[in-house]
């Protein structure tokens, strides 16, 4: 870092910020690890102990293609929405990250210092503490020196890691470890498996803290946070949707295929929770079934009409139906590829994961360490 840069910075800290704002960057080490669902529930915390909290993501990956240039980042509007923040709460995105943009960084067409741009974040945002959402893993967005580590170097920021116990996450958070030092403020364990609770907090858990890593929370998997909607399903199976397209909003949390007969389906249907039913457009019998049981979407694949029978049934029952011009296996590949790897940018998920990080993770330790201890000690007296 440059001996300008450090001078501007350290010009900004003394002129342009107030002494109290602290800076955290909510990170991960694998993309989907769930930051967004995490950010948003802290931040319903936060604001239940009285801190004032700004909210921002310097490197946009989910942006419409109506907001690339100078839109809003649709986690962040979501954010902004979600919590009802004025502007002077919301820092800017400084850089849409998508192959167009890459393209020019190659080329040399595009030289900004993104780095120095980021001491922007030392004036913009009101607040005691900046709630700042990373890229979705250490290294993303190196190209534009705008990694996980280099931003938190960056605005002199506290880094929170998200991480879901699968493949090599240990591996991933000890290196983690390694690269951001004391800047980890501590690390949540996301989407743990009720079979695997019990191993993570007797074994985990423990030797992650004996290398200085703090968990200051593990929530338990929750089918609804992993749940997609139907209107999700719609855009990722490009479906035409035939009835109920006023509920799209419905969530959806379990696969079932009507490929056998329908006695066999009934048992299946009977024991599923708010599940899509993918069948054959011209399986009327399992159709009809499926629309009796818990069932939120049927979807009908080879691009074959259902029934008027069936479509009337769902008019009735307020279940949307969608055809594909897909066969079945793939239409369930798709689908199963969708579960668990959805933003975070329904109500309905905000509500059960901030009811969750009231149960399951430490804001009061996470406080403290923060330097807000005493907003603990008012909250509590």
């Amino acid at each position: 870092m440059g001996k300008f840069y450090e001078a501007d910075r350290c010009k900004l800290r003394s002129e342009s910020v107030p002494k109290l704002t602290k800076y955290l960057l909510i990170g991960s080490t694998k993309a989907y690890s769930g930051k967004s669902a995490i950010a948003l529930g802290m931040a319903f915390g936060l604001r239940a102990k009285g801190v004032a909290i700004a909210y921002g993501k310097p490197l946009g990956t989910c942006f419409s293609s109506s907001d690339r240039v100078g839109g809003e980042e649709e986690d962040v509007r979501f954010a902004v929405e979600t919590l009802k923040l004025s502007e002077s709460q919301i820092p800017s995105t400084l850089l849409s990250l998508d192959e167009e943009t890459v393209h020019k960084r190659l080329l040399g067409e595009d030289k900004t210092d993104y780095r120095s741009s980021l001491a922007a974040y030392l004036q913009e945002p009101s607040g005691e503490l900046v709630l700042l959402e990373g890229p979705a893993n250490l290294e993303e967005g190196s190209l534009f020196d705008l990694s996980l580590p280099q931003v938190a170097e960056a605005v002199d920021a506290s880094v929170l890691l998200v991480a879901r116990p699968i493949d090599l996450y240990i591996d991933d958070l000890l290196s983690a470890k390694r690269r951001l030092g004391s800047r980890l403020l501590g690390v949540v364990l996301n989407d743990v498996p009720k079979d695997k609770l019990e191993s993570v907090t007797a074994t985990v858990r423990p030797f992650l803290e004996a290398q200085g890593i703090p968990v200051l929370g593990m929530l338990p998997r929750s089918a609804l946070l992993r749940s997609v909607s139907v209107k999700e399903l719609v855009y990722q199976l490009k479906a035409e949707v035939l009835c109920r397209s006023d509920r799209l909003d419905l969530m959806v949390e379990t696969l079932t295929i009507g490929a056998m007969n329908v006695s066999s389906a009934l048992k299946y249907f009977r024991k599923a929770r708010n599940m899509a039913v993918v069948t054959g457009g011209d399986r009327t019998d399992i159709q009809l079934a499926a629309l009796e049981s818990s069932t939120q979407c049927l979807i009908l694949t080879g691009h074959l009409p259902p029934s008027p029978l069936v479509i009337s049934r769902a008019e009735e029952m307020e279940i949307p139906v969608l055809s594909v011009d897909l066969d079945t296996l793939t239409t369930v590949e798709i689908i199963d590829s969708t579960f668990g790897n959805v933003r975070l940018h329904e109500p309905v998920k905000v509500e059960c994961v901030t009811q969750l990080m009231a149960e399951h993770f430490d804001i009061d330790g996470m406080m403290a360490s923060l330097g807000l201890g005493d907003r603990v000690r008012d909250s509590q007296g």
